[in-house]
């Protein structure tokens, strides 16, 4: 054993069993040892989880610059944004894991700010510029994570039309705002 292989079982326990129910003692059943073997990997459950969560970062990253390889524009957008809810939908521990904060040095070591870097790659066939595109990259996020949040917690399962052409419709939309996005005036640009 070691801590990579006790990260990703416990990423695989957390697509089980949901993330807040990992922890070190259940690990420890799975394997079939005592707790105490785990403790010279792991400090505590704390720990596992950050670790699960910066190996979910780090898979949702690397499934995203797929993804992005020789797109733009649109085809950029809709592609990102299937890896979010393609991701979330495969793996939902992971998922809940890489919606996790982090201490701000794990945080800055992480896969977010890689992340966050691809999806200014995104906007670049939309030829935004600052502030503009930090505002972009948080509705992208925002639209992103709220859809595919929601979606899982079944409440889009009832209704018509589908979750998935409202999907294409959602994705649709952020590309027509993104293309007819005008800058907002100097003196609208002043923070509170």
């Amino acid at each position: 054993m070691n801590p990579e292989i006790l990260t990703r079982a416990g990423a695989d326990l957390a697509d089980e069993v949901g993330f807040d129910r990992v922890t070190v003692s259940e690990l420890a059943r799975r394997f079939e040892v005592p707790v105490a073997n785990l403790y010279s990997h792991v400090k505590n459950s704390a720990d596992l989880k950050a670790r699960i969560t910066l190996l979910a970062l780090e898979e949702l990253a690397d499934r995203i610059e797929v993804a992005l390889a020789g797109r733009a524009g649109r085809d950029a957008l809709v592609a990102v944004g299937d890896v979010y809810r393609s991701y979330a939908r495969e793996h939902p521990g992971r998922w809940s894991a890489a919606q996790r904060d982090l201490a701000p040095a794990a945080a800055a070591e992480s896969a977010g700010p890689r992340i966050t870097r691809m999806t200014r790659a995104i906007l670049r066939g939309y030829e935004l510029e600052e502030p503009d595109q930090t505002h972009a990259v948080r509705l992208l996020g925002s639209v992103f994570n709220g859809y595919v949040n929601l979606e899982a917690a079944g409440a889009y399962a009832h209704s018509s039309p589908s979750p998935d052409a409202s999907w294409t419709w959602i994705l649709g939309m952020l590309d027509s705002s993104l293309r007819a996005w005008s800058p907002q005036p100097q003196e609208e640009r002043t923070s509170d």
